[in-house]
């Protein structure tokens, strides 16, 4: 679990903090082999499978629920789902959780879409 400091900022506490994910079947397999997943009592999960069949709606409303979450730290999502909802991965500015946009195997990953890395290199002053 995780709660939230006086700056808003979620602090770890005893009983850890969760990686949400969101992306292709695949890319979620992988980090559900790797021991991220998560289901509460409530049925609740920190991850979200994108295919064809998939929302717009869903992915937005999967992206606003692991944001909000307070036991959540981190929110990994493919860049290819990322694009899908670019507003809102670049609308989010608070460190924690921290969400970063991961390659998938059908796409490479594109540097200049990276809002996480396009705003520490604008803090850096590198130019593109």
């Amino acid at each position: 679990r995780a709660r939230r400091s006086e700056f808003g900022c979620a602090m770890a506490t005893n009983e850890g903090s969760l990686i949400a994910v969101i992306g292709d079947e695949d890319t979620v397999t992988g980090f559900l082999l790797a021991g991220v997943g998560n289901v509460d009592t409530r049925r609740n999960t920190n991850f979200l499978v994108v295919d064809a069949k998939t929302t717009k709606k869903a992915i937005e409303d999967a992206f606003k629920d692991f944001t909000s979450r307070e036991d959540i730290a981190v929110v990994l999502i493919t860049q290819t789902v990322a694009d899908t909802i670019r507003y809102l991965v670049d609308a989010h500015v608070v460190p924690v959780p921290a969400v970063l946009e991961v390659p998938s195997k059908d796409a490479p990953y594109d540097a200049t879409k990276d809002s996480i890395l396009s705003r520490v290199q604008h803090l850096l002053g590198v130019q593109d």
